[in-house]
């Protein structure tokens, strides 16, 4: 459970952020935190990992939204042959990362969730000692 606790959102994994102000429904007071991450998708799992994305459970999407989690995607490249990466990318308007983190590592849905999932994924070998899903570091955002 630590595991995911440090790295959340499928998630869960987490992620290297940046910060701005503003959003589009007009609250200048919102602030919103961008993440990025990336992890290996087994090529034999792959159809599952869709297929469970394709339909995602309600108590999952629930507990995400409960947690502050909004604008929340997961792209699929295969950058090698045979060689699947996932990308994630998902904006935090909470005030309290981790606190938010850890109600969702503690959901017993969400939990069950990750059991159906991990085992479609390969963490990279770059990433932080307690990471899942590797951070990225923003370059780039254009509002």
């Amino acid at each position: 459970m630590l595991k995911r606790l440090n790295t959340t959102i499928l998630a869960a994994a987490l992620i290297a952020a940046s910060y701005f102000i503003g959003s589009a429904s007009g609250n200048p007071n919102l602030r919103i935190q961008r993440y990025g991450s990336v992890i290996g998708v087994k090529s034999e799992m792959l159809e599952e990992y869709k297929k469970l994305h394709a339909d995602p459970w309600p108590g999952v999407i629930n507990k995400l939204r409960d947690c502050n989690i909004k604008n929340y995607s997961i792209y699929l490249k295969e950058l090698e042959q045979g060689k699947f990466y996932l990308f994630a990318y998902f904006e935090y308007t909470g005030n309290d990362f981790d606190s938010d983190m850890a109600k969702m590592a503690a959901d017993p849905i969400t939990q069950e969730w990750w059991k159906r999932t991990d085992p479609c994924q390969i963490p990279i070998p770059l990433r932080g000692e307690k990471e899942f899903w590797a951070s990225m570091e923003e370059v780039f955002h254009m509002d």
